[in-house]
């Protein structure tokens, strides 16, 4: 979002932002671990809005997100990380670090 950081913190802020603010909204709004290209980019386009935005953070975001293994994608659809159902389940608060050490754990 700020041009001035670094890469990599760049890309760690943009995760944050589509993790809060896009995908677990979206994810409990739904109550359902899969979403599709649509429903995010209808959610998106509502949050770009929202903050003013271009759209290439949320993109940009996504894919990282996925390179990190917390959403999976198959095929059109999208899926969280099946450790972070139960966060889904309960309607708890699931911040991008809940999410990021819970995929790790192995």
């Amino acid at each position: 979002m700020l041009s001035e950081k670094g890469k990599y913190a760049s890309a760690t802020e943009n995760r944050r932002f589509v993790w809060s603010e896009i995908i677990w909204p979206l994810i409990l709004e739904q109550n359902d671990v899969v979403f599709s290209l649509k429903q995010f980019q209808d959610k998106r386009d509502k949050i770009c809005q929202k903050y003013n935005l271009s759209i290439n953070v949320p993109s940009r975001g996504l894919a990282s997100l996925q390179q990190k293994g917390i959403i999976l994608k198959e095929g059109t659809l999208y899926s969280i990380h099946y450790k972070l159902i139960p966060y889904m389940r309960l309607k708890a608060k699931c911040d991008y670090a809940t999410a990021i050490r819970e995929v790790r754990l192995k």
